[in-house]
Order: C-alpha cells, then structure tokens, then sequence
C-alpha cells in the first residue's frame, strides 16, 4: 500500500492532491474505517478493473478512510474470481429466477439465426452482472455493519483494559 507521501508526488495525482490527500481520510475513526470497508466491497464487486480506483475515489466524498477502502477492494482478486463468478451467477439466477420457457418470443430470437451462438453466453453474462451488482450493494451494507460491530467491540475491550480505570462493584454490594 502506498504511503501518503508518495501519492502526493505522483503526478498523476497532482491536480486532485488537495483533496485526496486530505488527514481526514487517512484517520482510522470510528465512523471512517467502516464507510471505507462498505465503500471497498462495493468497488471490489461492481467492477472487475480499477477497483482500487474507484474506492479511493468514492471514499472522498463519503469521508471514509482510503487505504482501508482500497485494501479491502483485494476481496474479488484473480484468485477469487472464479469464486465469485460462480456466487454471482447463482445469486442472479436466484435473483430474477429465470425460467427459460418464460422467455418465450425473446427465447425463440435467441435460439434462431446468429443469435444463437450467442444466446447463452449472454443469458450467463447478464444473470452473472446482475449478481455482481445485487452482491455489491448488500456485501457492502452487510459489511458496513459488521465494521461497525467490530470497531465498537475492540474500542470497549480495549476501554475496559486500560489502566487505572475503575470497576465499579456489582449492584447489591
């Protein structure tokens, strides 16, 4: 992961550097590290290239945290993919429940002429693009909540270890 430094001398970079270089958006806050985890899992879902990207750039006017919105984006990876192909394909099949002899004219189109050598890549194509989309907005809400949870969960763990704090009694004492 690339320093903030180092993304304030890239080039490429420069004419947005004042904004996405912003300290806010490197601060690890309870309410950015869970906006950038959602933001993260969306971008890693909806588009197959330049997830990284589309991350950083959605996390600034979220105010979500960059490089945890851009690490996350690693979840769908040339690794994963054939995973999440199939995970896609079957949410959208579940999804719009495609029942071919429901099709009717639009089958039969697609089952004449040159068409037909196409028809089941696009029927797969389009079913699987759905469930990538269905899979990017609820993984993102699912996994906004449960950053949340955690975040909340590890700061009263560690609240409760800090030293000096004083335990009060239990209630009858």
């Amino acid at each position: 992961m690339p320093e903030r430094e180092e993304m304030a001398q890239n080039k490429y970079l420069a004419p947005i550097a004042h904004r996405f270089l912003r300290s806010e958006l490197w601060r690890f806050t309870r309410r950015s590290v869970p906006r950038g985890v959602a933001l993260g899992v969306f971008a890693g879902f909806i588009i197959p290239l330049g997830q990284i990207f589309l991350a950083a750039f959605l996390a600034l006017p979220a105010r979500a945290n960059v490089p945890v919105a851009a690490l996350i984006t690693f979840v769908t990876n040339p690794f994963t993919l054939p995973f999440w192909l199939l995970v896609a394909n079957k949410v959208g099949q579940f999804t719009l429940k495609i029942d071919p002899d429901a099709m009717g004219n639009a089958k039969s189109a697609l089952e004449q002429g040159w068409w037909a050598e196409f028809g089941w890549w696009l029927q797969t194509a389009g079913v699987t693009a759905f469930g990538f989309v269905v899979l990017s907005i609820v993984g993102a809400a699912i996994s906004y909540l449960v950053a949340s949870f955690l975040w909340r969960l590890v700061v009263a763990r560690r609240w409760e270890r800090r030293p000096g704090r004083r335990r009060l009694p239990p209630a009858g004492e």
